[in-house]
């Protein structure tokens, strides 16, 4: 259903710390260190956002971008492979302290252009601004805690283990050319959660920005080009006809991807050695919530809005379905009526906003057959105004009650959707959680010990984060972050990711007299990168 008014501006009505009057037409392309203008085939990037001049609605033109082709992705492919040079290039083999120095610069950079940064991130993808400036600031703290953890794993390998008379340096060495693709939800901090430590570990990069959530890497290409030696990061903009030559090429090693675990599985099959390509994946969620007769409901209500909610529910940690105790279920949903009436719908600049336009084509039309579907299987939309449609605006839809017959009840929506099923026996839940193909996180509420420690024995070996009387969420950065089944590949967090993107790797030999003076005289005299006893500050 469409609602008669609408909540988009005109467009003279923007405020203007946030207006784009002219749009960000990008040309260029990063390859080979130098900034390369490209002369083919480029798309019109159109906002999430529509606005109305002399009264005409129409998405909002911000910018276009190339759509590279097959021949890029091939120079795009040399061009990593010579950066990295059978492991003996300039960027594999530089000391760790370098290599953390070239990062830093390109920190200070980064700064520079934030508010550029984060302004097209609110129009490309639809994301309030509060949440687009953190998204920025916690990228940049993920950057630095990195490097943190990187000094401090060099300082732990930089001693010589000495064991059944062998002496070794072990350390961590890079794998190789490495494509890295986020997703649109998180453009900025979900690339450069791999971006990052692939890098700092010394491998090339190629980077493949979002369909959604891509101009915004745009102001950061001299950054890239200033910082790093020629090769090492290379930005393309394209479909899946530049990705699938990439990883046919079989120069790539590793493979970092955030997306469905559909397109994760294709691209892996098109490298021609897929037992060789590392993959690191953050891939789909169904996480669940499980209210019980003991929760406290002020708590549960408000971390299930939110947790279900926040960004449009456009988040892998979202809480996707909400099991409710049938002797609390009414209660919860009144409240959680109440709390949604209290979660602003409008553009992404207004204060407070949470519900925003949403940025995919057809997802209104998917949401809203979601929906219909779970109607026709006998759930009820429980919120006034669930599922009202204004534009590319979707008002969030409560369904209850919710069984395994509607579609919304395994596919992963990924939207303002919320489907509450209620239960009886805590085995429901368990029994879903077990069955289901994802398996990222959950959610328990309950204030009952035992109730508590039942839950989460047999739930930690089916998810890799339980949440007690809380939310789903990915931070703190230093937390592992992963998931089985068909959620995840690797681990996401600071200093796991180092050690997804390196493998360890050991100089070793006999210790006899002249070889310890060998060895001493390398590292004293630092005549080897990789051999070295050099404590980084």
């Amino acid at each position: 259903m469409s609602s008669s008014t609408t909540l988009f501006p005109e467009d003279s009505a923007i405020p203007e710390p946030f207006r784009i009057d002219t749009p960000l037409e990008v040309s260029e392309y990063l390859l080979e260190g130098r900034i390369e203008k490209w002369e083919g085939e480029t798309q019109r990037v159109d906002s999430a956002i529509e606005t109305a001049v002399d009264g005409v609605y129409a998405p909002k033109h911000i910018g276009s971008c190339p759509v590279m082709d097959e021949a890029a992705g091939a120079a795009a492919v040399a061009s990593t492979k010579a950066a990295w040079n059978n492991g003996m290039g300039l960027w594999p083999t530089l000391s760790v302290a370098a290599r953390i120095k070239h990062v830093e610069d390109f920190t200070h950079r980064m700064i520079e252009v934030r508010d550029q940064v984060v302004r097209l991130m609110v129009w490309e993808i639809g994301k309030p601004y509060k949440e687009c400036c953190v998204e920025f600031d916690r990228t940049i703290e993920y950057v630095r805690d990195t490097i943190d953890a990187l000094k401090e794993l060099d300082r732990t390998s930089s001693r010589f283990v000495i064991e059944s008379g062998i002496y070794a340096q072990i350390r961590r060495a890079p794998l190789g050319p490495t494509l890295c693709m986020g997703p649109y939800n998180y453009p900025l901090n979900e690339t450069f959660a791999t971006l990052i430590p692939a890098l700092l570990m010394g491998n090339p990069v190629i980077i493949k920005p979002p369909r959604h959530g891509k101009l915004l890497f745009a102001p950061l290409m001299e950054a890239f080009r200033d910082c790093f030696p020629a090769g090492v990061v290379n930005l393309i903009f394209g479909n899946r006809r530049l990705v699938k030559p990439i990883l046919e090429s079989g120069v790539v090693n590793v493979l970092a991807f955030i997306g469905s675990s559909e397109a994760a599985n294709a691209m892996r099959l098109s490298h021609p050695s897929p037992n060789r390509l590392r993959c690191i994946l953050g891939l789909g969620a169904k996480n669940a919530a499980v209210v019980m007769e003991s929760a406290d409901m002020e708590l549960a209500v408000s971390e299930a809005v939110s947790g279900s909610l926040s960004f449009s529910g456009q988040r892998c940690t979202a809480l996707k379905i909400l099991f409710v105790h049938e002797n609390v279920v009414d209660e919860f949903i009144r409240r959680f009526n109440e709390g949604l009436k209290a979660m602003p719908i409008g553009m992404p600049w207004e204060e407070g906003v949470r519900i925003t336009p949403l940025p995919e084509p057809g997802k209104i039309k998917y949401l809203t057959e979601l929906v219909a579907d779970a109607e026709a299987h006998g759930a009820k939309v429980v919120n006034p105004g669930g599922g009202a449609v204004d534009r590319t605006l979707f008002h969030p839809a409560v369904l209850y009650p919710v069984n395994e017959n509607m579609r919304v009840f395994s596919e992963e929506q990924f939207g303002p959707v919320v489907p509450i099923v209620p239960f009886r026996d805590v085995e429901t839940p368990i029994r879903y959680i077990i069955e289901s193909r994802f398996g990222q996180q959950m959610s328990i509420f309950s204030d009952d010990a035992a109730e508590v420690a039942s839950l989460v024995d047999p739930m930690v070996n089916q998810v890799c984060r339980v949440n007690v009387n809380c939310l789903c969420q990915r931070g703190p950065d230093v937390f592992p972050f992963t998931g089985r089944k068909d959620s995840a590949e690797g681990t996401l967090s600071v200093g796991d990711a180092l050690r997804c993107f390196s493998i360890r790797t050991l100089v070793a030999a006999k210790g006899t007299l002249r070889n310890k003076a060998l060895l001493s005289d390398i590292a004293r005299n630092h005549k080897s990168n990789f051999l070295s006893t050099d404590f980084i500050m």
